[in-house]
């Protein structure tokens, strides 16, 4: 753990606010990435950021201070993201609906790649996602990764190559990407020793 990381935390317990406000800013913007990247919903994203931070100051004290912070912080966000998603399921909204059915301008190439790609994403199990959203779009190491999902390293790569290689699957089924070897050869070579018509 950082002496950073310490005395932020030291601060927390204190009930000092500007430790607090320190804390809620040094992390914030990452956890709500991850959340929006998770849910797929804004108001959400921000829902659970919020009881992600009211997690962390009822566990601030049970914290192991060996394990440093971020990873810990970032565990508890998936882990509400989990928790929301599971109930989400259960209660579809019509903000939901009206959401997703409010009219957009009509996508070029690049804007339907990307949709395509979140569509994928969406439909992954949700230890692929994670670890796609957490290596890719927020850029955490793999080792930081297996902290935050408490999973040894290689799993983690387990995951996020099985994740690359179902979106690919699901981009190349959508015709957004070539197959491999998709063309066929434009000459067929004669076999050895016979000698072509």
């Amino acid at each position: 753990m950082s002496t950073e990381d310490a005395n932020l935390v030291r601060g927390c317990l204190r009930d000092d606010a500007q430790a607090v406000r320190s804390l809620v800013e040094r992390f914030q913007t990452d956890v709500y990435g991850l959340c929006y990247r998770l849910l797929h919903h804004r108001h959400d994203a921000e829902d659970v950021t919020q009881e992600v931070f009211i997690r962390v100051f009822r566990s601030l004290r049970g914290w192991d201070a060996g394990r440093p912070l971020r990873p810990w912080i970032m565990g508890i966000a998936v882990n509400r993201c989990r928790t929301w998603m599971k109930q989400r399921t259960r209660r579809p909204e019509l903000a939901d609906y009206l959401q997703d059915t409010a009219a957009a301008p009509a996508p070029d190439d690049s804007t339907e790649l990307v949709h395509e790609i979140q569509e994928a994403l969406a439909g992954l199990r949700w230890e692929y996602r994670t670890v796609f959203v957490l290596f890719h779009e927020q850029g955490r190491p793999y080792d930081e990764i297996a902290l935050t999902l408490e999973r040894p390293v290689g799993t983690v790569k387990t995951w996020l190559h099985r994740a690359r290689l179902e979106i690919l699957d699901r981009l190349r089924k959508r015709g957004m990407v070539p197959e491999e070897n998709a063309e066929p050869p434009t000459e067929i070579a004669p076999a050895r020793g016979v000698k072509p018509p």
